[in-house]
């Protein structure tokens, strides 16, 4: 058992990118946030799947070549080999809840952008 406060992390890039509260060994919970305009490579994962909880902004995760537009309060649960990309394409930031699970240190397989 442990706890913490979110500011006891950094996101990965400054003001933006995941920020990990847990990472194993048997999920990961991360905070993501993405400026306008920010977005990360298009990828799968063999193992793990991955949830999105938007709490706020909007954003653009687009699953399989299909772009799902994601407002507050919404959730995406993504399978794993299911290539996805997420996008801000607005103009505001965008902060939610990611998920990973089960574990794995290494299960990140970077495609060609959607």
């Amino acid at each position: 058992m442990f706890t913490l406060h979110e500011n006891e992390r950094e996101y990965r890039f400054g003001d933006s990118g995941p920020k990990y509260l847990m990472k194993g060994p048997r999920s990961n919970f991360a905070i993501v946030r993405f400026n306008p305009g920010e977005d990360f490579a298009a990828h799968y994962h063999e193992i793990m799947e991955e949830n999105f909880y938007i709490i706020e902004g909007e954003v653009d995760i687009v699953v399989d070549g299909v772009k799902h537009h994601m407002k507050q309060g919404q959730f995406i649960h993504i399978e794993p080999n299911e290539v996805h990309y997420v996008i801000n394409n607005y103009d505001k930031p965008v902060k939610m809840i990611s998920t990973l699970a089960p574990f794995q240190e290494s299960d990140k397989i970077e495609v060609a952008n959607e």
